[in-house]
């Protein structure tokens, strides 16, 4: 067994006493870090008045749904896909600065839907004390729909959520981060099915070859990758250099750039002004 803080094992007692008081809880389950250290916590609690509800859409990577549908087998805990195709809801193809409010409100208004017909009293997903850091457009709308946030009421970071799926013998402890690929368009670059895929495909060429954080951030036609700085050195040999030009142009970009910065979650925030992350 890993070895947990008393701090962290505090704040576990406390989730799992605040999951006991939802009663049942359908929980939106991507399969990342935290909505499995999440899902695993309230279906140990809860039992069948736990259930996930995973979306798929051209922006979730089959990899990571095929991830959630394994792991909830494994469990057995009681799964439901719904489709939710972010394209087609109004003005989110535009992509801007509240792209993530208009997903992520029609996905809980897609997961209420499920816990209604299944006699599921709460919703709650998976963001954490870090997330409250940065711009997160998508907990306006949490806050919004009364949609629960067990692990941010329980004051856990990354780090904790971390040792306690370790703890727990989750295999997702050192899972890379992830995010849906439209967060890696500039915003106000129009996001299309044909570039997600050049992402997703791209991305994964890189998870392949054994970068374990990446993401590839897309400019127009240009891809610009972001790894650990750890892992510059082995991007740079010649022969990794040109297999992945070589492969990214294949996928459609004409131009492929190393981010000297390394890898940082939500980068593309970084052109926002401190006013318009309000």
């Amino acid at each position: 067994m890993a070895d947990i803080t008393e701090n962290q094992q505090i704040k576990y007692e406390k989730l799992k006493q605040y999951i006991k008081e939802l009663g049942s809880v359908a929980v939106a389950f991507s399969s990342g870090v935290d909505s499995t250290f999440l899902l695993k916590a309230a279906h140990d609690v809860l039992g069948d008045n736990a259930i996930a509800v995973t979306a798929r859409s051209c922006s979730f990577p089959k990899r990571e749904l095929n991830e959630a549908v394994d792991f909830c087998k494994k469990e057995g805990i009681r799964h439901f896909i719904c489709d939710s195709e972010e394209l087609k809801i109004e003005g989110f193809a535009q992509n801007p600065k509240n792209r993530c409010y208009l997903c992520k409100h029609e996905l809980f208004e897609e997961i209420k839907k499920i816990a209604d017909e299944n006699g599921i009293a709460c919703i709650a997903e998976g963001s954490n004390m870090d997330d409250n850091g940065d711009y997160r457009p998508g907990l306006k709308a949490v806050a919004e729909l009364g949609i629960k946030s067990p692990l941010r009421e329980s004051k856990m970071t990354k780090d904790d959520i971390r040792a306690l799926s370790k703890m727990l013998g989750l295999p997702t402890w050192n899972k890379q981060s992830f995010a849906c690929l439209s967060s890696r368009f500039v915003y106000g670059e129009t996001i299309n099915e044909e570039k997600l895929g050049m992402v997703d495909k791209a991305e994964q060429f890189l998870l392949d070859m054994g970068f374990h954080q990446v993401r590839v951030r897309i400019h127009g036609m240009m891809a610009r990758i972001e790894i650990e700085p750890a892992e510059f050195d082995k991007l740079m040999k010649e022969e990794n250099r040109f297999k992945i030009v070589q492969e990214f142009k294949k996928y459609g970009f004409t131009y492929v750039t190393l981010d000297l910065l390394g890898y940082r979650c939500g980068s593309m925030n970084e052109t926002l002004k401190d006013e318009e992350k309000r």
